[in-house]
């Protein structure tokens, strides 16, 4: 690797706007390792920007720093598929919830209900988003 090709640990953090402390800490957890120490200091590579964009990205859809380990680690293909599937799974059902809570949002915005709470249309969206079904069929109080 030329030197020209490496980078210090401040210039790899630099790049996305983390301090060298989190670039370290990765290193701790077994996400990130730097492939060579000149005169005692981590040195990067061009692999490594994406390596720490994979970390970002996949800590943004909600990924532990464990859980990224186990997929940046796991021996094989088949395996990683059942791990990113689990983490698939949740993800759908986060964005199901986040849904139920922007329609009650977006009706509260709208409702002239003087009590939101005793709105039916309010109180059917929350029933559905909790689970049972629809007990309430009138219109909102407006």
């Amino acid at each position: 690797m030329k030197s020209s090709d490496s980078m210090r640990i401040g210039e790899l953090a630099e790049r996305f706007d983390l301090a060298p402390h989190v670039l370290r800490h990765w290193e701790a957890m077994g996400l990130l390792a730097p492939t060579a120490r000149v005169n005692g200091r981590r040195r990067y590579t061009r692999d490594h920007l994406i390596r720490v964009m994979t970390i970002i990205r996949a800590k943004a859809a909600g990924m532990s720093l464990e859980q990224i380990r186990e997929i940046l680690t796991v021996s094989g293909q088949a395996e990683r598929q059942a791990l990113l599937q689990r983490h698939h799974a949740e993800l759908e059902r986060r964005l199901h919830e986040i849904s139920a809570s922007k329609a009650l949002i977006e009706h509260l915005m709208q409702c002239t209900a003087d009590d939101f709470t005793h709105c039916p249309d309010y109180r059917r969206i929350a029933e559905t988003a909790a689970g049972p079904q629809n007990l309430h069929k009138d219109g909102c109080m407006i």
